[in-house]
């Protein structure tokens, strides 16, 4: 895979959108290119702390594990966005998994340096904590909603909050990481979806393209027990 200039990497990275062309070069010169094939790890629980990842090109799929082995996704991220920013601000070893879904290109900044240069610059600072607090309230809008909600409240929610735009809505991970994020078993993901398409409710179209056919029922959805 073609490695970016890393000034590029850096541009595509909002935290950083207040710097001058200057500012950048500087983030830039501690940067270095890392590429991972599909299915590759990039990092696991445990590992040491202290990088900030920036994805450049394709997908990755940020994970945890449980005591049985079970996986929890929490996560998909893009091109622009960044992973690892907890360890700039702790000690602790990471906790959570990163694979990639794709083929992908990252900007890694090694947090010593990238917090030498937050010392002069706060705005970025200030960006990482705006951005985890985005995630916290994220992730425990997510916790609720797992909680207190039945799967099939749970997955009309996502279907309408993907389909707000398209009624075309192709996933941007498998079925098995989808069912993950929501809190169910793959196989009650494909029941629940097979029963809403013989009801006209919603067309699947291949592994990744579901078509909203009836929002009005699938709002009703949310109102069921």
């Amino acid at each position: 895979m073609n490695q970016p200039d890393h000034i590029h990497c850096i541009s595509v990275v909002p935290i950083f959108d207040s710097l001058n062309d200057e500012e950048r070069l500087e983030i830039a010169q501690i940067a270095s290119s890392r590429s991972f094939l599909k299915g590759e790890t990039i990092y696991q629980a445990g590992d040491e702390a202290g990088t900030l990842y920036v994805l450049y090109t394709g997908r990755v799929k940020l994970y945890r594990l449980s005591y049985s082995g079970k996986e929890q996704v929490a996560r998909i991220i893009g091109p622009g966005d960044f992973m690892g920013e907890l360890t700039l601000f702790s000690s602790l070893p990471l906790s959570d998994f990163a694979q990639a879904t794709e083929n992908c290109i990252m900007c890694v900044l090694k947090g010593a340096q990238l917090k030498e240069i937050m010392s002069r610059y706060p705005a970025i600072a200030f960006k990482v904590m705006d951005e985890l607090s985005r995630r916290l309230e994220a992730a425990e809008n997510r916790i609720e909603v797992i909680s207190l909600s039945s799967v099939n409240q749970r997955l009309a929610q996502a279907l309408l909050e993907l389909a707000n735009t398209s009624a075309t809505i192709k996933l941007e991970l498998s079925k098995g990481d989808f069912a993950s994020q929501l809190g169910m078993s793959q196989e009650t993901l494909s029941r629940r979806l097979s029963a809403w398409q013989e009801e006209g409710i919603i067309e699947q179209r291949g592994h990744r393209v579901i078509i909203v056919k009836d929002y009005d029922r699938l709002e009703d959805e949310l109102y069921r027990d």
